[in-house]
């Protein structure tokens, strides 16, 4: 006789390391190249939403790779630098702030996401994305895998370059201005930030102003004084030194 299953609750989470599992299914049914997709900085109230796409070299796939959220940004950085080395494509993708105001976070994320995927070097026969929903337009087939970064060593690794790229992002936001801490929390909207949008206000173009509680309209007016805007465009390309 089958012994009962027990109802009660786990002892301890069990914690799910990324894996190479599905690209290699991928890879048996002939759809190689595999990108994995991720963002950082879905819920941030000021600076850009940044997405990635990565190609692994299934011979050359670093150790460590996880979620960015699992890891110390030391972690992250190590394993950037492997990643950019030894991938065989790499791609990122930012929304700025203004625009996921106009056309809401989610949109801003999948654009974003698609947007990387068309920068690879590669063209990928498969696109894996974190979360529920695949990017539209795809130029190949696109799946999409909740808690992929836990999952998929592709995703895991697109995470991470993400994370990287968006902190270093806000880290340059933080030497323009560096009463807002922009180089602690990264935009999100922790004690020190709200303390700082009360005190001088929000910054145009940088802080999301349809998040709450921009969107309720704080009592302080907007900063105009702004990163320049051909820094913003030029940031993507020079944070990386």
């Amino acid at each position: 006789m089958a012994r009962a299953r027990s109802d009660s609750p786990p002892l301890f989470e069990v914690v799910s390391t990324p894996d190479f599992a599905r690209e290699k299914r991928a890879i048996k049914a002939e759809q190689w190249p595999v990108a994995g997709v991720d963002e950082a900085g879905r819920g941030p109230l000021a600076g850009p939403v940044v997405a990635a796409a990565v190609i692994l070299d299934p011979k050359r796939i670093p150790k460590g790779l996880d979620d960015s959220k699992r890891l110390s940004a030391d972690a992250r950085e190590a394993l950037f630098a492997k990643i950019l080395k030894g991938a065989l494509a790499v791609s990122v993708s930012s929304i700025c702030a203004e625009c996921v105001d106009d056309i809401n976070i989610l949109r801003a994320s999948l654009t974003a996401m698609k947007r990387a995927v068309d920068g690879l070097i590669l063209q990928p026969k498969l696109v894996i994305a974190d979360g529920r929903d695949v990017p539209p337009g795809l130029p190949c087939a696109g799946e999409a895998l909740i808690k992929g970064d836990q999952r998929s060593q592709s995703i895991a690794a697109a995470s991470i370059v993400a994370k990287v790229m968006r902190d270093r992002m806000m880290t340059r936001c933080s030497a323009h201005h560096d009463a807002y801490g922009f180089d602690s929390h990264m935009g999100y909207g922790t004690v020190l930030h709200r303390d700082a949008i009360t005190a001088h206000g929000p910054i145009s173009r940088l802080h999301r102003m349809t998040f709450a509680p921009l969107k309720a309209g704080p009592d302080v007016g907007i900063q105009t004084d702004f990163l320049p805007e051909e820094e913003l465009a030029d940031v993507q390309r020079r944070v990386a030194g």
